[in-house]
């Protein structure tokens, strides 16, 4: 009687058709806080300055103002950045990783000779990682929420350029963090260009209809100029301790403090 060879086993973690599957998602779900995490700390970047805006943006569109400022100010961080008496990556400029204004952000970071984030997003148009990254720090994110989590980890300060629906979502993310105190540290959000914020997101008609407090109106600032947008940044961040690398935003349940 002939026997038949045993299949080859293959361990799980190795098994691309396990891994790609519906059962394995959960593994893809923590790998993509993983794998950021090890890199973060083998590059030693301690946290970071995030950029949101559009990647429609370009330098020499209807809005190219947005595109300039956005390098100039990313330009300016980075420099002030560098100067720190520290050896921790403090402050590193952060973006979504793609083009427009993801992409003038990372370029003022490099332009000033500094290290630069991009946390780009798998999509079927559109997205790609723009040049200016650093290579170490570029990572590529299957799941929105995972991406989000690594925008508000480290992020210190976050300044939102104009921007549509990715933009809307990912700052609204960052106000409901702070107004519901879910992250224990403070982090100085700044507008930027109040002629387009105040058009698109009627903050004074929520408070008079109720859904948020006149208080949450604190929760950010605007900003027209990168000299404006700098010196806000610098007043909110000087209050911000150094401490491990890397240094995560813990969050608030029930007084523990745990993250």
């Amino acid at each position: 009687m002939k026997h038949e060879s045993p299949p080859a086993v293959t361990v799980p973690y190795k098994d691309e058709e396990f891994m790609t599957s519906d059962e394995a998602r959960p593994l893809r779900i923590i790998a993509e806080y993983l794998a950021p995490l090890r890199r973060f700390q083998q590059e030693h970047v301690h946290d970071t300055i995030v950029f949101f805006g559009s990647a429609r943006l370009t330098s020499d569109g209807p809005l190219g103002r947005y595109y300039e400022e956005a390098r100039e100010l990313a330009r300016s961080l980075t420099l002030w950045s560098r100067s720190l008496p520290t050896s921790a990556h403090r402050f590193v400029i952060c973006s979504g990783g793609g083009g427009g204004i993801m992409e003038a952000a990372n370029r003022g970071a490099a332009d000033a000779g500094g290290r630069t984030i991009g946390l780009n997003i798998s999509l079927p148009h559109e997205q790609r990682p723009n040049p200016y990254i650093t290579p170490a720090l570029s990572f590529e994110f299957h799941y929105f929420f995972m991406r989000k989590l690594w925008f508000a980890h480290l992020s210190r300060a976050m300044v939102a350029f104009p921007g549509g629906f990715g933009t809307l979502d990912e700052l609204m993310e960052i106000l409901t963090l702070a107004q519901t105190r879910k992250l224990e540290r403070h982090i100085p959000i700044v507008l930027y260009g109040p002629s387009y914020w105040k058009e698109i997101v009627n903050f004074d008609a929520l408070v008079r209809h109720g859904t948020i407090s006149a208080a949450d109106l604190s929760l950010f600032q605007f900003a027209d100029t990168p000299a404006e947008a700098l010196a806000l940044l610098q007043a909110g961040l000087s209050k911000t301790h150094s401490g491990a690398t890397p240094a995560f935003a813990h969050s608030r349940e029930s007084g523990t403090g745990a993250s």
